[in-house]
């Protein structure tokens, strides 16, 4: 019933759904210290932190307007509208690196795991019987924290670089659901089992 009359408000609106507000049609704010310039095909973005440019699709189109970046679709084609959200929220996600910059952190735990971050790589050492080397993608950086060297840092201006290296060094050695060992997002839950031990026990309790 809930469908029907949807759709029957649809067909009596004077505006069609896919006219609606989306996260496309919202402009992007530059804030002071960033410029965008728009080439051709080209965004460029530059900022405090660094430069990021992004080569957008031919069904969007992009304009600066008055401080903003205001992106349109060319069309109401599936396509044209997928487009319109995903390059307005690249373009979002580059002004703020570029004035703000992302970082991810990454918690070392286990008996023995460690790691020694030199720039733009970092040696781990999670358990295997030899020590592994991270090289950073262009862009990003790794630290260690001052006073947790087990906490690891990883900053940069690209959230997509940033993002993939954290994503990276977490599949080393993912968080094991027993005691907890691995490497794993500050602040991220892990589901945590009962051993075999533990199970024979409680059963034998009952």
């Amino acid at each position: 019933m809930r469908k029907r009359a949807r759709r029957e408000s649809e067909a009596n609106s004077s505006v069609p759904l896919h006219s609606m507000s989306r996260i496309g049609n919202k402009p992007v704010a530059i804030p002071a210290g960033v410029t965008v310039t728009v080439t051709g095909s080209c965004v460029a973005v530059k900022g405090t932190k660094g430069q990021l440019s992004y080569e957008y699709l031919p069904q969007v189109t992009v304009a600066v307007e008055a401080e903003r970046v205001v992106v349109k679709r060319i069309d109401d084609t599936p396509q044209s509208r997928a487009r319109h959200g995903l390059t307005r929220q690249i373009i979002a996600n580059m002004i703020t690196g570029v004035s703000q910059g992302y970082e991810k952190q990454l918690e070392i735990i286990g008996v023995g795991y460690k790691a020694q971050a030199k720039g733009k790589s970092v040696t781990l050492n999670l358990g295997f019987s030899h020590p592994i080397e991270y090289k950073a993608p262009e862009g990003v950086e790794i630290s260690q924290d001052e006073k947790n060297k087990n906490l690891l840092k990883i900053c940069g201006i690209d959230k997509q670089k940033v993002g993939q290296a954290a994503a990276d060094i977490r599949a080393m050695r993912p968080p094991e659901p027993y005691k907890g060992k691995g490497v794993r997002y500050v602040g991220e839950q892990v589901r945590r089992k009962v051993g075999k031990t533990a199970a024979k026990g409680t059963a034998a309790a009952e």
